[in-house]
């Protein structure tokens, strides 16, 4: 797309009558040239030779940069751009070692070890790695991919004979450390770790990936490596600090970034309303809710899912951003602009992609145009739980330039690289701003001269991101976030020191690797008799395995199948933590557009069995939960007798039944009870404790007290994004108007991970900031007795009953210091 033409879509996309208002804000990002550097000298001529083939003649400043630093032995983090070429920085230093033996035989052997959120990036990285090495020739390059799609005999040959692998943290765990011996060969010879994407490494997952990567340096060190990190990252703060948390010792940050820049066009969309949409038919003919199954909760919000269940509500209700996105990208698909949606779950991206196939194919019948209906077949949806040889299909084909669109999960936020990609639609805030930047970036990835994209943010009815459409200075010029996650966490560090005295036994002395409390945990499991202490350290004595204890991602154990029952087949996966919620007993399960109807879900099993139909019917699981407070670390006053507090608390909850709406006009019909067992999570929180007689001294009377606290939970948990690393979906919350701990009216906001992610921390931490522009929040909306914009929550079990926004504005007043 040419520059300029971005800027002229987005007009035409807003000018019908039906979009008029929605296009809130537009942002030009000018193009910007390139700065280059020069190849180090140690660099290997036939690699200078193979990229000048392609191109490139010298290096942009940072991965000159960084690739010195690395050749050095300093361990650095390249904190650049979406697009800018970080790739370049480690596989400089690491080809050259690699394939140093070729042209002298004194040369030491080594090795490199590349790790990858996820499979996707894995394996376009190999892919362009691996062309590389051929074009320049070297021979000694062998990189292959160690995941779990790679087949028996296959692992076999990379152990014995791979030189550049590339896996992920899930592998490194279960599939790489615990047999060790066997890649004995590998490991004596590494010279680099890489880590990529790193910023995703936040929260619980982070913490459990800086515990493995421990444990590798560990193992590493026991076949005397020393290997070099090599850490790349979307733009973020302080990425020296994160990056050093991570892998446990100083790294060195490159952030100045030399890579030329497509202009790009963004804007910043805010859907209007249901009664002013009209010329696409009845949007709820074929619209469902955005989300993908969550599980609300008796007064709370529970971090337990991702849907966003409509509330009952007299204000006018906006088109929901995964309708917008659908007609967004059906238009854009109709101009032939190759796009891609980023959406906020599993069934958000099925919709969409749905959603846009259907109006091209009702355009067509009514413009009598052929070309629509083949144009609509090339729009896809992309998401976790497909199969991995749909996944490759979908990756070559929109690669290609063969599919035209695909509506995806952020399982693409960090995936295949795309050379002319034309436009990103974001539907829903993606959880950071890191995230959404680097969403924006998947277009725009051309170089040529005169080349521009478009970028679109489409909010949700959603109290953040009504926030951000109206406030675009919180968007643009603002420092992303640092990532936050704590590696002390004593429930991710405990498995992780059985699973390193399993792989080696823990000499005296050297449990310092993993952080000062460890030495303390490895007393207490000694205690327990799981580990056994000797004179000269710690080791694993039990029969079973160390590493199973470990779920690095926070699942909540084994990942569930889901299986049709009249053919066997298997459909997909689904993670352990959302199958009450997604596949319980009943619930209607869409897969490449197709719905299913789960008969029965099989706990103990792991297996979901599903038969095909097409209901008129959603599903929306409901659930109770309740909080004890286990330790109080941090109590401080707040003002006028209002008390801050942070520590540990227990939560305990279960889905109790699922309602029946129907899906047009979302009225329930039914409501059924389900016996599933309670999930019991201790975790951290941060709470406010209020004096009734201050509530009431404010005129906020017994009878008001419950909604009004209710309310201002629901919006404090909406707002705790701005500054932390977090999804609104990783933090939970309770109110009390009188919890049985504090004696008080209280208000709850806690972290979604056992043992805490560093998010409630965060909070309180900057606890005057979070309530202040949770109080400006709810002043802008300009709804009269609170709406989804503000107070209403999508994952609230008691059906946002009771809610005072009125009473919320007056006890955030409170709270609010000046």
């Amino acid at each position: 797309m040419r520059a300029g033409v971005a800027r002229d879509l987005l007009t035409e996309l807003s000018a019908p009558l039906t979009r008029r208002g929605c296009l809130t804000h537009i942002e030009e990002r000018p193009r910007r040239a390139g700065r280059q550097g020069s190849f180090p000298e140690w660099t290997d001529p036939r690699l200078v030779e193979a990229l000048a083939g392609r191109g490139i003649t010298a290096p942009w400043i940072h991965q000159e940069q960084a690739a010195r630093l690395a050749h050095d032995g300093q361990d650095v983090v390249i904190a650049t751009a979406t697009a800018s070429g970080k790739s370049l920085g480690y596989q400089l230093p690491a080809l050259t070692a690699i394939g140093a033996r070729e042209l002298d035989i004194r040369a030491p052997r080594a090795t490199a070890l590349y790790l990858a959120p996820t499979k996707a990036l894995a394996a376009d990285q190999l892919t362009n790695l691996q062309a590389l090495a051929d074009q320049a020739g070297l021979r000694d390059v062998r990189a292959a991919v160690y995941d779990g799609d790679t087949p028996t005999e296959q692992r076999r040959w990379i152990r014995r004979h791979g030189t550049f692998v590339l896996t992920n943290p899930d592998m490194l765990h279960f599939g790489i450390l615990p047999g060790h011996e066997q890649w004995a060969h590998f490991l004596r010879a590494l010279r680099y770790i890489v880590v990529d994407e790193c910023h995703t490494y936040r929260g619980v997952f982070g913490s459990h990936v800086a515990m493995v990567l421990r444990r590798l340096r560990r193992v590493a060190a026991h076949y005397r490596a020393e290997p070099t990190v090599v850490l790349a990252s979307a733009t973020t703060a302080n990425p020296e600090i994160s990056a050093s948390r991570l892998i446990g010792r100083d790294v060195v940050a490159v952030t100045e970034d030399g890579s030329p820049r497509a202009g790009l066009t963004i804007g910043l969309w805010e859907p209007g309303t249901v009664a002013r949409v009209d010329g696409r038919g009845d949007p709820a003919a074929w619209e469902e809710p955005d989300g993908d199954g969550g599980a609300p909760a008796v007064d709370a919000d529970a971090p337990a899912g991702d849907e966003e269940a409509p509330a009952r509500r007299e204000d006018p209700v906006r088109r929901a951003a995964t309708t917008e996105a659908a007609g967004l990208l059906a238009d854009l698909v109709q101009r032939d602009v190759q796009t891609l949606v980023f959406t906020r779950s599993r069934r958000g991206a099925e919709l969409v992609a749905s959603g846009a196939r259907r109006l091209l194919e009702q355009k067509a019948q009514q413009t009598d145009g052929p070309g629509l209906v083949e144009r609509a077949s090339r729009i896809a949806a992309y998401r976790g739980g497909y199969l991995a040889r749909e996944r490759r299909a979908l990756e070559d084909s929109l690669r290609s330039g063969e599919l035209r669109a695909l509506a995806s999960t952020n399982a693409l936020e960090l995936g295949i690289d795309i050379a002319g990609l034309d436009a990103v639609v974001v539907a829903g805030w993606p959880g950071t701003r890191a995230s959404l930047w680097q969403q924006f970036g998947r277009a725009g990835r051309s170089q040529e001269a005169d080349a521009g994209a478009l970028a679109l943010f489409v909010a949700r009815e959603d109290p953040l991101d009504t926030y951000v459409v109206h406030h675009p200075e919180s968007l643009f010029g603002v420092e992303v976030e640092a990532a936050v996650f704590d590696p002390a966490n004593p429930y991710v560090m405990t498995p992780h020191l059985c699973a390193a005295a399993s792989e080696l036994a823990i000499r005296d002395g050297e449990e310092e690797i993993f952080g000062p409390t460890a030495r303390e945990l490895l007393t207490t499991l000694a205690r327990r008799g799981v580990l056994r202490a000797r004179a000269s350290g710690w080791y694993w004595t039990l029969s079973e395995s160390a590493h199973d204890l470990t779920d690095l991602r926070g699942s909540g154990g084994e990942p569930v199948r889901i299986v049709e029952q009249a053919t066997g087949s298997l459909l997909g996966t689904v993670d352990a933590a959302s199958a009450h919620t997604q596949v319980h007993d009943g619930a209607v399960y869409i897969h490449q557009g197709r719905s299913f109807v789960v008969d029965h879900l099989d706990v103990d099993q792991a297996v979901a069995f599903v038969h095909r139909e097409d209901p008129l019917h959603s599903t929306h699981p409901q659930s109770a939960s309740t909080l004890r407070i286990r330790q109080v670390e941090r109590e401080a006053p707040w003002k006028d007798g209002v008390r801050l507090c942070f520590g540990t608390v227990e939560v305990t909850d279960q889905v109790t039944g699922y309602q029946v709406r129907d899906v047009y006009t979302q009225a329930v019909l039914a409501q059924h009870p389900l016996d599933l067992p309670p999930r019991t999570l201790t975790t951290k929180a941060v709470w406010w404790t209020l004096p009734r007689e201050l509530t009431e001294g404010a005129g906020i009377d017994a009878e008001e007290l419950p909604g009004a606290l209710h309310a201002a939970e629901h919006a404090a948990i909406s707002m705790l994004p701005l500054l932390a690393t977090c999804d609104r979906w990783d933090i939970g919350g309770l109110s009390a108007a009188h919890h049985e701990d504090t004696e008080a009216p209280t208000i709850f906001v806690y972290d979604g991970a056992p043992g805490g992610a560093g998010f409630a921390e965060r909070g309180a931490d900057d606890a005057a900031a979070w309530v202040r522009a949770t109080a400006d929040m709810i002043a802008a909306c300009p709804c009269a007795a609170g709406c989804p914009a503000c107070v209403v929550s999508p994952k609230c079990g008691n059906g946002n009953e009771p809610l005072s926004k009125p009473g919320a504005a007056t006890l955030l007043g409170l709270l609010r210091q000046e």
